[in-house]
């Protein structure tokens, strides 16, 4: 396992003291400079402390190669710092200006056709071309040099989402380093053969020279699901290679400051392996935005833990959000009122330490035009700054009370979720294209919270062995290190629900052989034989499957051919006997060493795992649901101090009805948007997109 850096926070200007970072990305080059000082005013009048500079300004950094143009931007950041206004300085490497790829086209990525990217946009560079990163390094080293003494520099912001636009790259660079990523960690071309499989469809090969990036092999066909995952585990890996190129040097010249890069952390954001990254960076920072609909704060709360359980419940910094719609979807939708100030506490309530949003001033040109930011086109006299400048004082209050120096409280649940699991589960050759792996613990996440448990989010190389209880939810690759940690968590009296779909099979996409899911086989106690997929594409096939406990499977079925003699059957399938699958298991419960561990063998989606919680659970041995009306009303996440003197509640509404809540005896009600105390002052009532946070 990497070694994971020191953890360094970002510090407050001299004289200051420790605030909740509170800001956003700032781009004064887009803006004449008339506009900075009444830019300044109104971060001063929202309680802005932060602002992310520089982080698309190469071509006006370095308008020429070789000639450097600081002085507007040490104008800018003098002002910010004599405000009180720190600044997180970006390498500005993000986007190579047009006087590069003019001179240099061999630094722009190609597609798996072979397609040039053209520049026009963003990330039109590749990461393992030597002639970019020779550029980008200089570029990092003149600012280095540059800005090592400032006192307003608080931090590095190293890249920026790195992977967003260039994750792929098929170009002969690409194919060199890919090489030798593979040289490095297979040693031989037999142990790449044997993890390949390349005795299938005759792909073995004799040299590392004959190692190709998965390219273009014609419409309909299957690439080789070894090879394709390792390119995915090599292309995260080429992005951290360059950004730990851009790190060191900076570290090298200014060895106080700590470093971080932007995650693109969310339910459905698994282009790189951010829980490796995490140990490349000295904090953690996250790019988030929210998922319109239904499931808005449900997916925020999931993401946001998971970027807590990626930190280790160290600080992290939300580096972007947005205060409303984006610019990007096909259609971007607006945030409802309240949901600005209660979706920043959401973050914050999952251990954020710093706020921040894309961007200070609406853009009013470019590609980004129409995305919000925190002073909108409509200017100062807007509900949107309004809203900007109540988190400001409600981030000021919450520090003054003491949240800062508090974590994220540990659950007694911990859902598992794994980059590599869903990597593999995107082949095309599977038992069915409806059922990825970032779903299934996304739904359990919702589920729980639906029972009142608000679960952990932990990555399967964080600590969920130490977790009174742990779900494993279609976690597809399971290698011999983490199948060992399974069996010993279990052993030694913990309590496991595994789905479908988990322990498939090995590191290198081997299946686990002898009946699935074979490396747990024993842990579970239910040996399958055949998936058995659901769906709706032809006429007269099974789209779903009706469980005895009034659940409804879709999507995907084991079929269960032997349970253990010790193990129970909580439900089966009710089903016509032609189908094979009447009075099959489908969740069953197994004693093992001195724990138990659930099985799931099938796809129920939220609604169907919330309502076969109560008695999983309780065959579990399990007192975590809460069973009392309206438990799910709230989604409750608590922060709290290593000593214990202080702890700080975070009440947030998910429904579209009012929920009122009692409060601790000794509670004191802090923050309350959209929210307001009864009149004995015991409980709190929270409207629709709502939140209150007391202190105790």
């Amino acid at each position: 396992m990497a070694q994971r850096r020191e953890f360094r926070w970002p510090q407050p200007l001299e004289g200051d003291e420790p605030r909740i970072w509170y800001g956003g990305d700032y781009n004064p080059d887009q803006w004449p400079e008339e506009v900075w000082d009444d830019d300044i005013r109104l971060m001063t009048k929202a309680g802005v402390n932060l602002v992310s500079v520089g982080i698309f300004s190469w071509a006006k950094i370095e308008p020429r190669e070789g000639e450097y143009d600081f002085d507007w931007l040490d104008r800018i950041i003098d002002k910010l710092g004599h405000a009180g206004i720190a600044v997180d300085l970006a390498s500005a490497t993000a986007s190579p200006p047009m006087w590069l790829t003019q001179a240099h086209p061999e630094v722009l990525w190609q597609d798996y056709r072979g397609d040039v990217c053209q520049p026009g946009a963003r990330q039109h560079w590749r990461p393992t071309s030597p002639v970019f990163r020779e550029y980008a390094l200089t570029l990092c080293r003149a600012m280095a040099e540059h800005y090592k003494d400032n006192p307003y520099v608080v931090a590095w912001h190293v890249g920026n989402e790195y992977g967003c636009h260039n994750r792929f790259d098929y170009s002969d660079d690409a194919q060199r380093a890919f090489q030798e990523w593979c040289r490095e960690r297979y040693g031989t071309i037999e142990a790449v053969n044997d993890a390949w499989g390349t005795a299938f469809w005759a792909q073995r090969m004799n040299d590392f020279s004959e190692i190709v990036p998965p390219r273009f092999i014609g419409d309909g066909n299957f690439m080789n699901p070894g090879k394709l995952l390792d390119f995915k585990r090599f292309s995260s890996d080429a992005l951290k290679t360059f950004y730990i190129a851009e790190r060191d040097l900076l570290a090298e010249i200014t060895p106080g400051r700590p470093l971080t890069t932007n995650f693109m952390v969310s339910a459905a954001g698994t282009g790189l392996d951010y829980d490796d990254w995490g140990n490349e960076v000295d904090f953690v920072s996250n790019d988030h935005y929210f998922t319109p609909g239904e499931s808005h704060l449900d997916e925020m709360a999931y993401s946001a833990s998971l970027t807590d359980g990626i930190a280790r419940k160290n600080p992290w910094f939300l580096m972007e959000n947005s205060t409303g719609a984006v610019n990007w979807r096909r259609i971007n939708y607006r945030k409802e009122p309240g949901q600005l100030v209660r979706d920043a506490l959401v973050h914050l309530s999952m251990g954020a330490d710093a706020i921040c949003y894309f961007q200070w001033r609406q853009s009013k040109a470019g590609a980004e035009k129409f995305h919000t930011a925190m002073v909108p086109h409509a200017g100062e006299d807007s509900q949107d700054f309004r809203d900007v400048c109540e988190l400001g004082a409600d981030l000021r209050l919450l520090a003054d009370e003491g949240l800062i120096g508090t974590r994220l409280a540990k659950s007694k649940v911990a859902v598992v979720f794994d980059y590599e699991s869903q990597w593999a589960t995107e082949h095309t050759a599977t038992p069915t294209q409806n059922v990825h792996h970032w779903t299934e613990p996304l739904d359990w996440f919702r589920a729980l919270a639906d029972r009142g448990v608000t679960a952990d989010v932990v990555p399967i190389r964080g600590d969920w062995d130490t977790y009174d209880t742990v779900v494993l939810p279609s976690v597809y690759l399971l290698d011999e290190a983490n199948s060992g940690r399974v069996r010993d968590y279990v052993k030694r009296g913990g309590r496991l629900i595994a789905t479908y779909y988990t322990g498939i099979a090995d590191e290198k996409d081997h299946i686990w052989l002898g009946g699935y899911p074979g490396s747990i086989r024993d842990v579970v106690g239910v040996r399958i034989e055949e998936f058995a997929p659901l769906g709706d594409d032809h006429d007269g096939t099974l789209d779903h499957l009706d469980l005895t406990n009034g659940t409804v499977a879709h999507d995907f079925a084991d079929w269960i051919t032997s349970v253990a003699p010790g193990a129970r059957v909580l439900a089966s399938y009710r089903a016509d006997p032609w189908t094979g699958m009447d009075g099959v298991p489908a969740i069953t419960v197994n004693d093992y060493g001195d724990g138990r561990a659930a099985y799931v063998g099938c796809r129920l989606g939220r609604d169907g795992i919330a309502a076969s919680l109560p008695d999983l659970l309780a065959a579990l041995g399990v007192d975590a649901a809460d069973e009392t009306d309206g438990a799910g009303d709230v989604l409750r996440v608590e922060r709290v101090a290593d000593d214990g003197t202080a702890a700080f509640t975070f009440l947030f509404n998910r429904t579209h009805h009012p929920v009122t809540v009692p409060l601790d005896e000794d509670a004191t009600l802090l923050v309350a948007s959209l929210a307001g105390a009864t009149d004995d002052g015991a409980a709190v009532t929270i409207a629709p997109n709502g939140v209150a946070v007391a202190r105790r």
